[in-house]
């Protein structure tokens, strides 16, 4: 018989499988523990933690086997870095991947230390390579114009605004996924944004004529949940996920054409927010305005101008043309 949930005031409480007599655990109850025990931080920086545990659980418990219940030999490495594997081709950038991998370790270690449930740290001795970072994906321009014409033969409004926001205003997923109404001003003819989920770093964002649109039509005739205190919703949810966001994208390039399918099949959301970096450079924006844009600011609200020029960073490939154009 599978267990109970506990009394949330309780830390998580072994049972017995009848039939394998194998240990389980209670994933929910488990991480809230671990949140408690780490109240010390600031509140901004449990919830994240929670929020990332709780993601990696759901898949973990939903692998094959695993009857959506924990035990501790599942927390393995081999299933880690299938973890981060999926994480990778889904599009999630490397300080993401650094992130996930920092907060499994921190739980991993209080469930060797302190629930005594755990014999060895499964992220021991992975290595998340950096090189993304030192090569940002610069669209070619026959990759815009497919991306662009997908969209709008979708005729999908929500898929229309939610592109709109990575491609035309540079948003992160979290930017997206997290949007809320009340931070929403658009209309038929201005549009700006309170944005700035992810570090708490909240900005103001005016929006190209090209975004205001997107999101306007599709507020006006979008079929999201009204009831929702979030932009984007789901049938499922009142809110849509940075998860489902990466669906979206990876639905819409299986509507391509084989040889559309081959332009596109590497490119993840992210990709936009870089692509309209380097765009908005070759505009004229000094490193100070994209930095600001981006969100790219120190706590005392400057630009952080070293992790916006990851964004423009000058790729082999326009070194080539470049070299095309030396004289004798």
């Amino acid at each position: 018989m599978p267990p109970r949930k506990n009394d949330p005031q309780k830390l998580a409480r072994e049972v017995l499988d009848e039939g394998n007599g194998l240990e389980f655990l209670d994933w929910q109850t488990l991480i809230e523990g671990y949140a408690d025990s780490i109240n010390k931080k600031s509140p901004s920086t449990t919830i994240v933690y929670r929020r990332t545990l709780r993601q990696f659980a759901e898949w973990l418990s939903a692998l094959p086997g695993h009857q959506a219940y924990f035990r501790p030999e599942q927390l393995t490495r081999a299933a880690f870095e299938s973890y981060l594997a999926q994480l990778d081709k889904r599009g999630y950038s490397v300080s993401y991947r650094q992130r996930v991998k920092a907060v499994v370790s921190a739980f991993a270690r209080w469930l060797i230390e302190e629930r005594d449930v755990l014999m060895r740290n499964p992220t021991r001795g992975i290595e998340i390579k950096t090189e993304g970072q030192l090569a940002p994906r610069i669209l070619e321009a026959e990759q815009r114009v497919v991306l662009r014409d997908l969209v709008e033969r979708s005729g999908d409004l929500r898929g229309e605004a939610i592109f709109a926001l990575g491609y035309w205003a540079g948003c992160r997923v979290s930017d997206v996924s997290w949007l809320r109404m009340e931070h929403t001003h658009v209309g038929p003819k201005i549009g700006w944004l309170h944005v700035g989920y992810k570090g708490g770093k909240m900005r103001d964002l005016d929006l190209l004529n090209q975004a205001r649109r997107s999101v306007y039509d599709y507020l006006q005739d979008g079929h999201r949940d009204r009831e929702s205190p979030f932009v984007f919703t789901s049938q499922r949810s009142e809110r849509l996920s940075e998860d489902g966001i990466h669906n979206w994208l990876q639905t819409l390039k299986g509507q391509a054409s084989k040889d559309e399918w081959e332009l596109l099949k590497e490119v993840t959301f992210h990709d936009l927010r870089h692509d309209f970096a380097h765009r908005a450079r070759a505009a004229g924006w000094t490193l100070e305005e994209l930095a600001y844009y981006l969100g790219h600011t120190t706590k005392r609200g400057l630009p952080a101008i070293q992790t916006t020029v990851r964004y423009t960073q000058i790729s082999r490939r326009q070194l080539k043309e470049k070299l095309q154009l030396l004289k004798e």
